[in-house]
Parts: C-alpha cells; structure tokens; sequence
C-alpha cells in the first residue's frame, strides 16, 4: 500500500509541477520519499524534486537531490543535468563542466549539452583570467601601498581599489589567498592614518558574512591592537575600527544570516571563546585611561549592540549574566564618572547616557528575581563601597553612579535611594562649597525627587541648603536645578517663565494691509520687541540648554499628577518644541532624556500640547538613532504621536516632520513597521505621496520605501484592484532626483519579494518600459543602481518577459554599463548590470564573448 501510494504522490507532485507551484510540487515527492524503497523510483523522486529545486532557486537542495539520483544510476543524465545546472548557479563552474561533459558523452548530438559546454568552457576561461588579473592588482596595489616613494593621489587610488575589492566575495577571497592579512598588517604598522584607515576598511570587508575568514583575521590582527585602534582619539578611525569589529561580531555569531556549509563550517566549529574574548577586552576600554571618549563610546555602542537578546523569547541570557558577573562594576565606573574631576576619565557627551542605557539593556535582559537580585547586590556593594568620609572625590561618584542608574532602570535606581546614607549624602554634599559637589548633588536629587517620598525627605531636609545654593552660586546649570528640585508648586511659574524665555507662545499673523489701516486711522499698532527677534531667541535658547534646562524639564515631567496639570503640561510641551528647533541641539536634548520626557506630554494633556510634543517627538525621531532617543520599548510609544501628525487640520512642516520620524523608526526594525502599520498610518503615507508639495512627496515615498519590507504592507500591493505599484512606477519617473530614489528603492524591493508584481508593472503602465530605462541611465548612481537590481528582479521572474527586456534598449544599456571599469563608486551598479547580463546569457538570449 505505501509504494501504490507513493506513485500516487509522484503523480500529484508531476500535475503540481506542470502547473508551476514548486513548492506544492516538493512536498509531494518529499511525501512519496518517505513511503518507498524502490530504486528506480527513489531515483525519479529525487531527481524530480531537483528540478523543483531549480525552479525555487534552491540550488543547494537541487545539486543535493540530483546527486543522490546520480548515486542510485550513474548514466541518469537528467539528474547529471540538472546538477549541472545548480553547480554552475553555485559558482562551481569545474564540477558544472564534468556533468554536462558526461552528459555529451552519452548523448553526443544534444545540442543543448553541447551548446552548455561551450558556454561553461568560456565562463571557466572567464573565470581564470579574471582570477589571475585579480592576483595582480592585489599585489599592484600592496606594491604601490608599501612604497614610500609612491605619489600621493597612487596610493590613495590604491587603497580604495583595495576596500572595493575586498567587499566582494570573490576579491576578499583573492586578497586573502595572496597574502593579503600579512600585507594587510604591514600597512597598519605604517601608523599613517590614512593606510591603517585603507586596512582597516579592507579587514573589515573581508569578514563580512565569512566566518572563517572572520577567525583567521581575528587571530591574526588580535583583539588587543584592534581595541588599541579604536581606543585613538581620531572620531573616523575609531568609527570604522568599530564597524570592523561588528563586521568579526556578526559573522562569528551568525548574525550575518549567511548559511555556512562545508569547509568553511568545518574549519570554524565553535566561536563562542572568541566572542568571549572580545567582549571582555571592550569591558576593559571602558575603565583604561588610554582610550579615548570617541573609543568608550564605541565600546558601549558595540556592547549596547550584541551583549542582551534581541529577542527576549530566546531562553538563552548567557551574554548578559557574563557581562553583569564581569563587566558591571567596570559599566557602573564609567556612570559614576564626574567630567571636573581630574581623576576623570576621557569622555564625551555621550558616554555617561550610552552607559546608563547599557545598565539598562542589561536589567532588562535578566529573566528571574535571583539574577535582578545579584545585579542589585552588585550596585549596592559598588556604591556603598565608594563612600569615603575622608575623600569626598569617591562620594561625588557614588552619588553620580546613583543618578546615572536612575536615568536606566529606574525601579532599580529607587531601591538604591534606599540604601543606607545614601539620601542624606546627597543633602549634604549639597552644603559643599565646590560647585562641582553642588552640580552632582542637585543633579541626582532631580532624578530622586521622582517619587513623592523621595521629595518629602528632600524638602524636609535639603530646602534650606537648596535655597541657599541658589542665591549664592553664579553657575547656570545649578541655579535652574535647584529652582526646580526645591519647590515643585511653582512649576506652573517656572513653565509660564520658560515659554516667555523661548518665545513659544501663540503668535498673531500679522498682515500688512491691516496694520497700514490701523495706523491710518491713528489706532495703536503693537509693535515687535527688539529681544523677540529670532537672533536673541536662540540666544536664549542656547543659553537655557547649556545651564541644563532639559533636566529641568524631564523632572517637571515626572512631578506628580496634582501638581502637574494638562494646561503646565502645554507650556512644557512648547519649550521643548522651541528647544528642538535647532537639528544642532537635538543630540543634547536626547543625551539629558529629552526624548523621554516627551513621550506622557505627547500622549496625555490638552489637544494643543499634545500636538506640540508630538511635533517635538519627530524633530527628534527624524534626525537621532531611535535606541539612544527612545531606548527599549519606549521607542514603540513614540509611533502614535507621530501617526498623529498625519493630519490635514495639521501644518505641512508637522506633516513633513513626522514622515521623516517614521521613515526613520521604519528603518530600525520589522517590529516597528507592524506598529506603524497597526497604528493605520498607510493610507496617510499613501495620501501624502499624491502631494503636490515636493518635500511631503519626497518624505512619504522615503517612508513607504522603509514600510514596503513588511509583509502586510507587500499583501496590499499584490492585492487586485488598486494603483498602488502604479503611483510608485510613476514616481520613478518623477524628475525629482529624491523621490525618484525612495520610489525606485520601493518598487526594487517589491519586485524582489514578489514574482507577481514584475508582471504587474508591466501592466499598470504602458510607461514603465521606458522609466525603467531611464533609471538605469541616471546620473545619480543611488538611482541607477535601484534601476538595474528592478531590471535584475524583471528578468529573473519571467523568461517571456525577459524575453522583452532584451529585445528592448535595456540590453544595450546594461551592456554599456556592465561594460565600465569598477572603482569604489561605480562597484555595485556595474556589478548588478553584469548579473543581469550574466541572467539574459543563462536565458540563452544573448551569448558570452570567448
């Protein structure tokens, strides 16, 4: 019975396959597989499912079922075929050539063996040449590198061949066999910036997505220079030392979502020690006085990135639990850190904020009380252990640590309040008559303050000193943070005050016909004050922001709910509207927890403040790094304020900003673009890319350029009766340079996704041939490159409408541009050109030149 039930599924799989559904086609033979043991039809199955395989593009799954085919008849020349066909796709043109060579052999007159022998033949001959051309540039360029002699513009020319060719698979390959992380090596010994830069670039190419490759440079440089590398004090250096290291990360861990098969899987069985290593040599940047602050920031960046899960469904909290065992005390060092100090670490504005966030991340990341508790015991021996009565230096950073954790995890940062002296030492250093004790003490007494009990003791104990600080000091930042802290009843004054301050009350329009027939009938005409002109606005504003106004205001925001009311919550929602208008000053109003603030001002208050921080919230969102604004989940509470903008009873300048808000939220993660999208905000995005204003175009087409990566959003393209893939193949004719790149980044990655909406194109428009054309033509390579990866995507969909393609000019243009030399610009868009050259010849509508 289960061998008639076999050929039964055979058959099955045979109607599934004719009419094209591969997949549906697989798992019949991948049924009938399991069901029989006879040969010949174990043999048929497996070499049937290959030709599935070669339909989906699983090459690997189809050279796999075709070789066990081979393995049960060794003359069966379709399945020889057919793993001909998946080798030759997997680039192993050597072992293509021998099957179809015994395919010719068996049937000498075949002209399509023989036609596919001559072109695997070329391809080989191809393949060599290129190969031995690549052996000798790598070796040019490390020849014209290491010579001192060589002219300037040579060398600079040299190494950026050199970063181009070691992004490629096939150049990082070649660089790699030759010698090249020796040679590689050689230039960062040179200490010259610009070739260690060159080196690094390269190195860092090279890792990605090769986890062997990853190891063997890993070992080679060592985790001890590349950190010392990053440690420099140049921001471009240590940036891209940074981006090598994530490079190693990814590709070590995985995270590069490349399959490893094979050798390589071999040669790498377990990196785990590796990824250890290198996290325990960032832990280390963080406390060394030789790193610079630009280095510890990209430690904490790096340790922000890939220490706690991505996803807490993962049971797997190892890294964490390593990092808080290890690294905790050296994380908590850095918070304590107090900038007037001269035992003060090198820092920049950033690096307190970056670790508060890690200590967050990691709390976060901890999955029982046992493990909250051990983090806390930690904390609380860190701190305690600071305070000193005979050094007051130790006792300003355990108050500064204090605060630093109540900027993370806050639940955690209360129970330290707790801890015994810890309160009464920050009253006390409150009495000191350094400023820097002042700034430190006030400072953490704002973040303290938080909880009613909190601010009790603080006005039971600390009022009069607070008071007294605030007559007698002259620094700005103290004066406005006692003002704050010491009377939380006046925070409807001190709101009132800073809205006059900053000029963000409702102006009038003025309209000059009007005020030239007032002052016709010698009616009084109110005249602009001098300090209310712009100038002395941001005068004021810079001013506010440097005496620490947003920590001001981000304790206003937590007073309680009776003191705090929906018309005080308007007047703060203005400031810090008016304060986000500078994009320069956006970066310190998210450092000092602006961003977080403004989170309850946006979703609680009066219609107008809610509209006003809404507003502030995509100033923020349009131009900063979504984690560092808005860290952990708080950034998914930024998404309905800003949905809400998308409004016609709203500005185009609120309009406009809150696209760029969402475009960059959607660009974070798929998580954020399901919220966007549940929160209904793509028929608005979809409205504001009718607009005929340019700049609302261009912002919504961005943002459905970032959404169309969501599955739910790809269904309602594919869905019949609506012109969405049409408005988007028109604006890929648009003549402006920006909405004609986020439309052609859209429409390139639909077409990639979807088979089905290739040949849609084609049929909403009888435009879209020759938009396609000139995108492929444009001048701007973003452009063209977006062009030819949607010609790329037409061509692999279809061989009919392939067919088209190349009967049209597209094949002459691509021919021109495959055709170019490719420098560190031109490298992907000559690239994609000649794969979809390389495409058109697997068609066999066009033949290689031997």
């Amino acid at each position: 019975m289960a061998e008639v039930e076999a050929v039964q599924l055979k058959e099955e799989g045979n109607r599934h396959f004719q009419l094209q559904d591969y997949k549906a086609a697989t798992k019949s033979y991948s049924q009938a597989l399991k069901l029989t043991k006879d040969k010949a039809l174990l043999a048929t199955l497996y070499r049937n499912r290959a030709a599935c395989g070669l339909k989906t593009e699983s090459y690997v799954q189809a050279a796999s079922d075709a070789s066990r085919a081979i393995d049960i008849n060794s003359s069966d020349i379709k399945a020889l075929y057919r793993r001909c066909q998946a080798l030759e796709h997997l680039g192993k043109l050597d072992q293509a050539f021998k099957d179809v060579q015994r395919c010719a052999t068996l049937e000498p007159r075949n002209q399509n063996f023989q036609e596919t022998l001559r072109r695997l033949n070329t391809s080989i001959q191809e393949k060599l040449r290129v190969q031995f051309s690549t052996d000798l540039r790598v070796q040019k360029m490390f020849e014209i590198l290491l010579d001192e002699n060589s002219e300037a513009d040579k060398r600079e020319k040299a190494a950026n061949n050199l970063i181009v060719l070691g992004r490629e698979e096939a150049g990082a390959e070649k660089i790699f066999q030759n010698n090249g992380v020796a040679l590689l090596l050689q230039l960062l010994d040179t200490k010259k910036p610009e070739l260690v830069l060159a080196a690094v670039r390269t190195l860092s190419g090279m890792c990605s997505s090769h986890r062997a490759r990853a190891t063997v440079i890993l070992h080679a440089v060592r985790i001890d220079r590349i950190c010392s590398l990053m440690a420099v004090e140049n921001e471009q250096m240590s940036l891209a030392v940074c981006n090598l290291l994530q490079a190693i990360i990814d590709s070590l861990s995985g995270e590069d979502k490349r399959e490893h098969r094979g050798k390589e899987e071999a040669l790498v069985l377990d990196t785990k020690k590796d990824l250890k290593q290198i996290t325990s040599h960032l832990l280390d940047m963080l406390v060394s006085k030789k790193v610079s602050g630009q280095g510890r920031d990209q430690a904490l960046n790096l340790l922000n990135k890939n220490v706690p899960r991505k996803d807490l469904a993962i049971h797997d909290n190892s890294r964490t639990i390593y990092v808080v065992d290890n690294g905790l005390r050296k994380i908590l060092k850095v918070v304590g850190q107090v900038p007037d100090l001269p035992s003060c670490l090198p820092l920049t504005d950033n690096t307190r904020m970056l670790a508060s966030i890690l200590i967050n991340k990691l709390y976060d990341d901890l999955r029982c009380d046992p493990e909250r508790d051990h983090f806390r015991k930690i904390c609380e021996e860190y701190i305690t252990g600071k305070f000193d009565p005979q050094d007051m230096d130790k006792n300003l950073n355990a108050i500064q640590t204090v605060s630093g954790i109540l900027q993370g995890p806050f639940d955690l940062g209360n129970q330290l309040l707790g801890l015994k002296g810890v309160m009464e030492m920050m009253v006390a250093l409150c009495g000191s008559e350094r400023e820097t004790d002042q700034l430190v003490a006030v400072e953490a007494l704002i973040h303290a303050s938080t909880k009613l009990s909190r601010a009790t003791f603080i006005i039971t104990n600390g009022v009069s000193l607070l008071k007294q600080i605030y007559k007698t000091t002259k620094n700005e930042k103290i004066k406005i943070r006692t003002l704050v802290t010491s009377d939380k009843t006046i925070l409807y004054s001190v709101a009132t005050t800073l809205v006059n301050c900053t000029n963000s009350y409702d102006v009038k329009e003025v309209i000059p016909e009007l005020v030239q027939l007032a002052k016709f009938s010698k009616q009084h005409v109110p005249e602009e004050h001098p300090k209310d002109k712009k100038d002395f606005i941001d005068m004021r504003v810079k001013r506010l922001l440097k005496a620490g106004v947003i920590s001001a205001l981000a304790c206003m925001v937590k007073a309680d709910s009776a003191i705090l009311t929906d018309q005080t919550k308007e007047l703060l929602a203005r400031v810090f509207l008016a304060l986000c208008d500078n994009p320069k000053d956006r970066g310190t109003i998210v450092a000092q927890g602006g961003g977080k603030a403004l989170i309850p001002l946006a979703l609680e208050g009066t219609d107008v403040g809610k509209v006003k921080a809404a507003h502030a919230l995509a100033k923020i969102a349009a131009v900063s790094n979504p984690d560092i604004a808005f860290p952990g989940e708080r950034v998914y509470e930024v998404v309905r304020p800003l949905v809400s903008l998308l409004d016609t009873q709203r500005d185009g300048l609120q309009n406009y900003e809150a696209l760029l808000g969402l475009t960059n939220l959607s660009g974070r993660s798929d998580k954020l673009r399901q919220k966007i999208f549940k929160e209904r905000a793509l028929p608005d995005i979809e409205n504001y890319m009718f607009e005929n204003h340019d700049q609302l175009r261009q912002a919504a087409t961005e943002c459905m350029c970032n959404m169309v990566l969501h599955k739910e959003v790809q269904e309602r393209f594919l869905a019949d009766g609506n012109d969405r893939l049409k408005l988007v193949v028109l604006l890929c004719g648009e003549d402006d340079d920006k909405v004609q790149n986020a439309a052609a980044g859209a429409l390139a990655m639909l077409t990639a996704a979807h088979k089905k909406l290739c040949l849609k194109m084609t049929q909403v428009t009888t435009q879209w041939l020759e938009i396609l054309q000139r995108l492929c033509l444009h001048d701007q390579l973003s452009v063209q490159h977006r062009g030819l990866v949607i010609a790329y995507n037409l061509l692999a969909a279809d061989a009919e409408l392939a067919k088209k393609l190349v009967e049209s000019e597209l094949l002459e243009i691509l021919t021109v541009v495959g055709k170019q030399e490719p420098d560190e610009k031109k490298a992907e868009v000559v690239q994609t050109a000649r794969e979809c050259l390389i495409k058109c010849m697997d068609y066999g509508f066009i033949k290689p030149v031997s």
